[in-house]
């Protein structure tokens, strides 16, 4: 038994009373405004406010908005850019049609103007050759073009058509360069008739399967601006017509080695009009022309005969105080009963045809067996005036 009682002995952890030194490291020291004077304690400063949620609400909605506009912005830019870039595409293969639908156009009128003048058989089947010869190298320019996707089918058809112009005019020199062409001339005309038709046809398929679809596809794609050019080799159908080749055939054989054509041939001058100003010139009285830089001659030709003519050279002559000023025009192909215009353009009159009378003069040109020559000439007075 030990000496000491267990009553008596205390164990008393918690109720001890704290030191003095754990007080002082576990009291936190006040904080004194700065500036303070004297010693004296300020208040307490009020303990920090959580934002509250609408600030940052607020802000991320600002965000939101923000890159909502920059990706709109970004999507309508690139739209831009793509649909800029399709029309670009779109107007680079157009123009590059354009050049060769404008050689095509020019070979068509020189085809025409040395079909209706032509004398000699070995020169008309030089030129047709040549002609042909171009339009292989047109042929070969298209083939190198790149058609946009949607186009590209229609882009074979203006081959097929361009080839169609090179097979019909080699093969009119062919039939003209055959043995005794000039003496079957009834056989050589219904053969050149038929090759023709490969000449109209070029144009019809130029025309309905190349240009009217090609032009369907850019509305189709919602290209505008850009224009899908049109081309016309034949501007007259008549003169690739029966008739008209049996006058060629004419010169050539006939009325080229002297012989004259029988019946009724001739044109005559209907009218010579004033344009802008819209006034007709008469021969028995004066007339008032005003003179701008768009002023031109209207004149009116008609086929009086009843046959075909081709090549009909119509004139225009100004007498006005100093030298005469003279343009020559031609009418490729006029059929019986029919009227066509010329028009004369360009006028560089000098001072001295300004107030004085002056005169102008409109002559058609002598047909292969016209006789009837009182009609192919109008004589006018006119007084030229600054509009």
């Amino acid at each position: 038994m030990s000496d000491y009682d267990d009553e008596d002995i205390e164990f008393d952890f918690f109720d001890e009373p704290e030191t003095v030194e754990a007080t002082q490291r576990r009291r936190l020291p006040r904080l004194e405004m700065p500036g303070g004077r004297g010693g004296g304690e300020r208040p307490p400063r009020p303990p920090m406010r959580t934002p509250t949620g609408l600030v940052p609400l607020a802000r991320l909605v600002g965000l939101i908005a923000i890159a909502i506009v920059v990706v709109v912005g970004l999507v309508f830019w690139v739209g831009s850019c793509q649909g800029k870039s399709k029309h670009d595409e779109y107007q680079s293969y157009a123009s590059k049609v354009k050049t060769i639908a404008g050689a095509d156009e020019k070979v068509g009128a020189d085809f025409a103007k040395t079909l209706v003048a032509s004398v000699k058989q070995s020169d008309l089947e030089t030129k047709l050759q040549q002609y042909a010869q171009q339009e292989q190298q047109s042929y070969a320019q298209a083939q190198q073009i790149r058609a946009p996707g949607p186009l590209r089918v229609f882009h074979q058809n203006l081959l097929d058509s361009i080839e169609l112009r090179v097979k019909g005019l080699a093969g009119l020199g062919e039939i003209l360069a055959r043995a005794g062409a000039t003496k079957d001339q009834t056989g050589t005309t219904t053969k050149l008739t038929a090759q023709a038709e490969l000449l109209n046809a070029r144009d019809i398929v130029w025309e309905q399967l190349y240009r009217v679809p090609a032009t369907a596809q850019l509305q189709t794609q919602g290209v505008k601006g850009v224009v899908i050019p049109s081309s016309q080799f034949v501007t007259n159908t008549d003169l690739v017509s029966a008739r008209a080749f049996g006058i060629v055939m004419q010169h050539l054989g006939g009325a080229s080695t002297g012989g004259t054509p029988s019946g009724k041939h001739g044109d005559g001058l209907i009218s010579v009009r004033v344009t802008p100003q819209g006034a007709d010139l008469s021969a028995s009285s004066a007339a008032t022309v005003k003179v701008s830089a768009d002023l031109s001659f209207v004149a009116t030709v008609e086929n009086s005969g009843d046959f075909q003519e081709t090549a009909v050279p119509v004139t225009l002559t100004i007498s006005a105080g100093s030298a005469p000023i003279t343009k020559k025009r031609t009418i490729p192909l006029i059929t019986a009963g029919q009227r066509q215009t010329v028009t004369f353009t360009g006028f560089d009159l000098p001072n001295s045809a300004f107030g004085a009378k002056a005169t102008v003069t409109v002559t058609v040109g002598k047909v292969p067996g016209e006789v009837n020559l009182s009609n192919n000439k109008g004589t006018y007075t006119v007084f030229f005036t600054l509009s």
